[in-house]
């Protein structure tokens, strides 16, 4: 289980102490927690370091560059777990839905798993600009990438290990998009994706930077639909 960060000294070891009870106590599971601090300049790493000493079960790794998506490739890549997953540090996401992420990986009826917002059963608490967005982008990569997923931001996810394998060397962001390139490789090589509705409550004081990570997020969309167009061009000159 990753959980990125950034300069999160204030969240940090509550929400890992957190999350470490909870799978301590209700996964049926050997379980595994990394933090992956790319690059934070306040007590993040001191925290870290602590809690790994402190904890069984809690690792930490540091990468120099900043990137969720670099934190989740440098944890899952020298993870030698079956499953790989990974929630956001601010633990929006409700935990009771964990084990119905992973159990279809688990038994081998999926090969990932995210949590949505979006669909019946969903409980989500969040301001009107960000419920906006968030539905606008996923329309968008419908009408753009013609994608079957319903939420592609939500920072709860999992996959299996040989799924990992395969998908990461593909994918070429190492920031936000990363998750939505991840799923959309999976989707276009027939990989089977489980969406497990989610509460989730919105972080009032989450550090993301809303305008510039949609324009990160645009720039992402617009390469990789030049990408497949590409490729299918490029397979229509050689059939």
């Amino acid at each position: 289980m990753a959980v990125p960060v950034f300069n999160e000294e204030k969240d940090l070891e509550p929400n890992v102490r957190r999350l470490h009870a909870h799978l301590r106590d209700t996964f049926p599971y050997p379980f595994r927690i990394t933090v992956a601090d790319n690059a934070s300049t306040d007590r993040t790493p001191r925290i870290a370091v602590r809690l790994a000493d402190e904890l069984a079960e809690v690792e930490w790794i540091r990468l120099s560059e900043k990137g969720r998506g670099r934190a989740l490739r440098a944890a899952w890549s020298g993870s030698r777990a079956p499953v790989l997953a990974y929630v956001d540090v601010d633990l929006s996401t409700g935990l009771a839905a964990l084990l119905p992420l992973v159990a279809p990986l688990i038994s081998g009826h999926s090969d990932l798993a995210i949590g949505t917002r979006l669909a019946p059963g969903s409980r989500v608490v969040r301001g009107p600009r960000r419920e906006v967005i968030s539905r606008c982008y996923n329309v968008l990569l419908r009408c753009t990438l013609a994608v079957g997923f319903s939420d592609a931001q939500c920072g709860f996810k999992a996959m299996r290990r040989d799924s990992a394998e395969r998908l990461l060397p593909l994918v070429r962001d190492g920031e936000w998009f990363f998750d939505t390139e991840l799923l959309v490789l999976a989707e276009r090589a027939g990989m089977r994706i489980h969406e497990v509705p989610v509460d989730w409550v919105d972080d009032p004081d989450s550090s993301v930077d809303i305008l510039s990570t949609a324009l990160a997020d645009l720039r992402g969309i617009a390469r990789m639909r030049w990408d497949l167009t590409r490729h299918r061009r490029a397979g229509r000159a050689t059939a």
